[in-house]
């Protein structure tokens, strides 16, 4: 039974890395934002929008991210979402950065030894908004500090992915609830 499991794991990494091989000859790498304070970047964030995942599948609205750098310069994150069946869902990880010069690249886990990548490719001077991404493309999330964004910025966001080789379109907008309590998508369109 482990030598089954060892062998589907070492069969997904050499899957992974044949496809890594293969984007690195069609795209530029991707390049992640010069510096991130990560003080700065710590709070609370609302996703706006994201590629769809598996694991983000049960995920029906109210969907957000808090983000404590730690005294070991770690990251404690804990990220919700509302399902559809009303209740809250809560992940609870760490991130280590991976990119001690810029503090961009972070590498995330729920559940260890896993780890995943967490690039910043976008940040508004303001740390008004956030694009995050990962190498492969497969993964972005557009998160903001309030849980609605204006359509002139989601639009400026739009052409930023764009340029880095994300394909906009494959975006699904996050239904964020107002103050009054109902959920209600976000107001702009691709």
């Amino acid at each position: 039974m482990k030598l089954m499991t060892v062998g589907a794991i070492l069969l997904v990494l050499m899957v992974s890395a044949g496809s890594a091989a293969a984007e690195s000859t069609t795209r530029q790498p991707l390049r992640t934002v010069d510096s991130v304070d990560l003080s700065r970047y710590s709070g609370t964030w609302y996703e706006i929008a994201r590629y769809p995942n598996r694991f983000q599948r049960d995920c029906e609205s109210d969907t957000k991210a808090e983000y404590t750098l730690r005294n070991d310069g770690k990251v404690q994150v804990v990220n919700s979402c509302r399902q559809k069946n009303g209740k809250v869902k809560t992940a609870r990880g760490t991130a280590k950065i991976g990119d001690k010069p810029t503090n961009a690249k972070l590498r995330v886990t729920f559940f260890w030894p896993f780890y995943g990548d967490y690039w910043i490719i976008g940040l508004s001077p303001d740390y008004r908004y956030a694009i995050v991404g990962e190498p492969k493309r497969n993964y972005l999330w557009i998160l903001s500090r309030t849980p609605e964004m204006d359509e002139t910025t989601y639009q400026d966001i739009v052409k930023q992915i764009r340029a880095a080789g994300y394909d906009p379109e494959r975006l699904i907008k996050t239904r964020q609830s107002p103050r009054n309590g109902s959920s209600v998508p976000n107001s702009f369109a691709n």
